[in-house]
């Protein structure tokens, strides 16, 4: 449980860089007016990590002694789950610059909500 616990910690650094760098990466797609393949592939590598962080956290969670002390911890990472997904079913009709501006924005939301989630978390 313990090496868990290290590895559901430092996931969100991982996840923050990678949400860093695509709010980055979505502003120098605006720039250009497109979405590249390479920038949904690396979005939905963002949505894998995150899935992977809330995989580690269930047994975590079910193994806390005051599971009802990490309400806000759980909204967090349920919204960070099914953001990306929903952002990318509303951006489906989409096209060119104002794709790339919304997800560069979607992104730096969801790296907000993935910090608050780290700030909320178990401590």
């Amino acid at each position: 449980m313990l090496h868990l616990s290290l590895l559901h910690t430092r996931l969100p650094i991982t996840i923050s860089l990678a949400l860093t760098a695509l709010v980055l990466w979505g502003v120098i797609c605006a720039l250009r007016g497109t979405v590249d393949r390479g920038y949904t592939a690396a979005l939905w590598v963002a949505e894998l990590l995150i899935i992977a962080q809330a995989l580690l956290g269930l047994p975590l969670l079910f193994a806390a002694a005051q599971p009802a002390r990490l309400a806000m911890h759980i909204v967090y990472g349920g919204v960070a789950l099914a953001l990306l997904p929903a952002a990318s079913a509303y951006a489906r009709g989409r096209v060119g610059r104002g794709q790339a501006v919304f997800y560069a924005v979607m992104c730096l939301f969801l790296l907000g909500v993935a910090m608050r989630a780290a700030l909320t978390g178990g401590a």
